[in-house]
């Protein structure tokens, strides 16, 4: 029998709680303002911590009902203060809820309200906008479509604690460009946030810092300024400075640590300031210890990797600082199975959230290692750290397989680590699956390891691990593809074209590996070199392009890829003569591997050669060469005498 009555008493409880719910919205038509001022207040009861009331609401078309009253010149100061109330806690429920309240063009009118003299009315509608502003789905350019909201809002500051709170978190989740933080910066941010640093308030503090931290990215105009500014006779930085203490709140440490970060990136703090050195760096590494709360950890590691990434000191001596190297470590290994978490919506939060503190590990290793040969041993020599890139190298979320190939590539300017880790750990297999319908920026960093990868693959070059490396460089362009290789040959941004002709320059290294490259694919190679030889292309391009020819050249059996193709012979007499010196070089090398005689063979090598340099005369490359003989650049004159010598050998 209960199974029976269980559908009908859900449909029961679904209408009532409609019901309900039309009786709030209906009493917002009453024709009495004290009515309607009470259902209103009645309203605002019902919806608090219930996501359900507020979704009926809305559906049932409460919000338009809501901002009429709130616009209405007749409404009381209380009614419309209540209004924006009701708004801002609707908007605290579902980003479905918050969509509705956009296209209702909440903004607006919550922004006309404030041009209310009522302070109660101006503080709701301030609150209601930050909620609205703060999701991710709402739009920020709406902040700054009418150009009177933000002087408008500036002057606001003065008014209470609630305003400057308020305004200064709406002011930093809205500031999410470089045309944001010249707006900002043109009406007066920092000498009207600047007195808020030593608000009685910690909320205002911490907004205002919050501000700070945004308007400081990447802006150099921001930060010299910032660097000048006196707050009660003292300098900004210093005020930063005391912010980062260890009796202050983690957030607030954090946040000033990211300002002085900024302004030091940006130049208005050199990187050897006892500010930098002695604070800053030391705090972001206290961020990284397990004691600290997951999203702290990630925060405090990527601001750390960006302050030292261009500063080899500030990197060693992060390196010796409370173990970070070791401290990092830990970022794999949580939240474990035993964690000590207990309480159950953290530790879910954290489970969800863990590929974030690999991301940051990843990132602060690349940053670590960028420069220092032992800090890169101190790396590779961490419990299971291979292991773990190869791992991050294949996970779902592309942003760590991307802070994981920033971290090899990092790694893989080390010989020593190439010739040792990298080898015992194959890790050009799961970079090969990476290059694979990957994002441009995850296809150059690839890209770019790969070539590093290839200049020292083997430990040993002699017999068979000599012939190991053909064979890797053979896989390795099986399991690139040929077709994405050559997509890549023709692929507009210069950056991916350079790390590709690097990939191919290496593979084309060594004759025997040139030869078996060139006869599997000598024909696309040919046809690649040719197009951006013709192409609009930088001169990095070109020489690359001109250096592959060269490396073609050196084979024994490749080169006649070269001789046979008039059109290519023509192009390399072209740069040979050509304005700029690194080009002529290049394709003078190119002629030099052409004409040299002492290949593996004796009589046929020596006719080939021969017929090879008969050639070549006929085209004119003699001539050109005895002009560059007298060239002015020393290397350039060097070049063209070692290639006359061979005619003469």
């Amino acid at each position: 029998m209960a199974c029976l009555l269980e559908a009908p008493l859900r449909i029961s409880v679904l209408s009532e709680v409609t019901a309900t719910s039309r009786h709030y919205v209906d009493r917002l038509f009453d024709p009495d303002p004290q009515k309607v001022l009470q259902g209103v207040i009645d309203m605002k009861n019902a919806v608090i911590g219930n996501n359900k009331q507020k979704a009926n609401l809305i559906v049932l078309g409460a919000v338009p009902r809501l901002l009429y009253l709130l616009q209405q010149g007749s409404s009381s100061s209380e009614l419309r203060a209540e209004c924006a109330v009701v708004l801002g806690s609707l908007a605290m429920g579902t980003e479905n809820n918050i969509k509705s309240l956009v296209d209702c063009h909440i903004i607006p009118a919550l922004l006309q309200g404030l041009l209310c003299p009522d302070l109660i009315f101006i503080e709701a509608c301030l609150r209601c906008l930050r909620t609205v502003f703060i999701s991710p789905v709402t739009p920020v350019q709406l902040l700054y479509t009418d150009p009177t909201v933000i002087p408008h809002l500036m002057s606001l500051l003065s008014r209470s604690q609630r305003t400057q709170e308020y305004i200064t978190q709406i002011f930093s989740h809205c500031c999410k460009t470089p045309e944001h933080q010249t707006v900002l910066f043109n009406h007066g941010a920092i000498q009207n946030i600047a007195p808020l640093l030593i608000s009685p308030s910690y909320k205002v503090r911490m907004q205002a810092l919050k501000c700070f931290s945004v308007l400081a990215y990447e802006n150099t105009q921001v930060s010299m300024t910032l660097v000048n500014v006196l707050v009660d006779e003292e300098l900004l930085s210093q005020v930063f400075v005391r912010m980062m203490q260890r009796d202050q709140p983690i957030d607030m440490q954090l946040t000033a640590a990211k300002c002085l970060t900024y302004m030091c990136r940006a130049g208005a703090i050199r990187t050897d300031d006892s500010c930098i050195v002695l604070k800053t760096l030391p705090c972001l590494v206290r961020m990284c210890s397990k004691e600290r709360l997951l999203e702290e950890r990630v925060e405090g590691a990527e601001t750390l990797a960006y302050l030292m990434e261009p500063d080899v000191e500030l990197q060693r001596i992060a390196s010796v600082t409370d173990h970070l190297v070791a401290m990092l470590a830990d970022y794999f290994k949580y939240p474990s199975s035993v964690s000590a978490i207990t309480d159950i919506k953290r530790l879910d939060h954290d489970l969800k959230h863990a590929h974030e503190l690999r991301q940051a590990a990843f990132k602060l290793y690349a940053s670590l290692g960028s420069n220092d040969e032992d800090i890169r041993k101190k790396i590779t020599e961490t419990e299971n750290m291979m292991d773990r890139i190869v791992s991050g190298l294949s996970e779902s979320s592309v942003k760590v397989r991307l802070a994981a190939v920033r971290c090899l590539h990092s790694l893989s300017r080390s010989v020593q680590q190439l010739r040792t880790s990298f080898h015992d750990h194959a890790v050009w297999k799961p970079l090969m699956k990476l290059l694979q319908n990957a994002p441009d920026e995850v296809l150059v960093m690839a890209s770019s390891t790969l070539c590093n990868l290839l200049l020292e693959f083997s430990p040993s070059k002699e017999n068979m691990a000599f012939q190991a490396d053909q064979k890797v460089k053979g896989e390795i362009v099986r399991a690139l593809g040929t077709e994405q290789l050559f997509r890549l040959l023709s692929d507009p941004d210069s950056n991916v074209l350079m790390k590709t002709l690097g990939l191919l320059r290496n593979l084309l290294s060594t004759r025997p590996h040139i030869d078996q490259v060139m006869s599997s694919h000598g024909k696309q190679i040919m046809q690649a070199v040719t197009l951006i030889l013709e192409g609009e292309h930088s001169i990095e391009v070109k020489e690359q392009t001109l250096c592959i020819l060269a490396n073609i050249a050196d084979g024994n059996t490749a080169k006649e890829l070269i001789m046979t193709n008039d059109d290519i012979l023509q192009k390399i007499k072209y740069y040979m003569a050509h304005s700029n010196v690194k080009l002529q070089l290049a394709a003078t090398f190119c002629i030099s591997n052409l004409i040299w005689n002492e290949e593996d063979g004796e009589a046929n090598a020596m006719t080939g050669s021969q017929e090879r340099q008969d050639k070549l005369r006929e085209l004119g490359f003699v001539d050109i060469l005895h002009k560059l003989t007298q060239a002015s650049d020393p290397n350039l004159c060097d070049r063209a005498k070692t290639a006359m010598q061979q005619y003469l050998a």
